[in-house]
């Protein structure tokens, strides 16, 4: 499980990015609002499911409740889910496998 949170933090994280370094340029400098209204309601769907996946996880005991309090709050940064996983890797049993 927390393999998949691991990937999920991950998909969130370049959603982040694309938000920031592709969709708002194209709003503010080109002048195609759509692209932050689309890109935009999909980042905000894998935030809110990140946070919940982070308190599922935390929930069947596979990391320990502040590790899930650190990673929600590192979810809010645009570098955070990158930076957490190194300390969520420590409890995925699957590491090795994991590029």
């Amino acid at each position: 499980m927390v393999s998949v949170l691991r990937r999920f933090s991950l998909v969130e994280g370049i959603s982040t990015l694309v938000l920031f370094l592709i969709a708002m340029p194209l709003k503010y400098v080109v002048g195609y609002p759509m692209a932050v209204t689309y890109v935009g309601w999909v980042h905000g769907v894998l935030f809110v499911g990140l946070w919940l996946m982070f308190l599922t996880v935390a929930g069947m005991r596979k990391i320990p409740f502040l590790l899930a309090l650190l990673g929600m709050f590192a979810a809010i940064f645009p570098f955070g889910p990158f930076l957490i996983d190194g300390r969520l890797r420590k409890f995925d049993a699957k590491s090795p496998n994991i590029p």
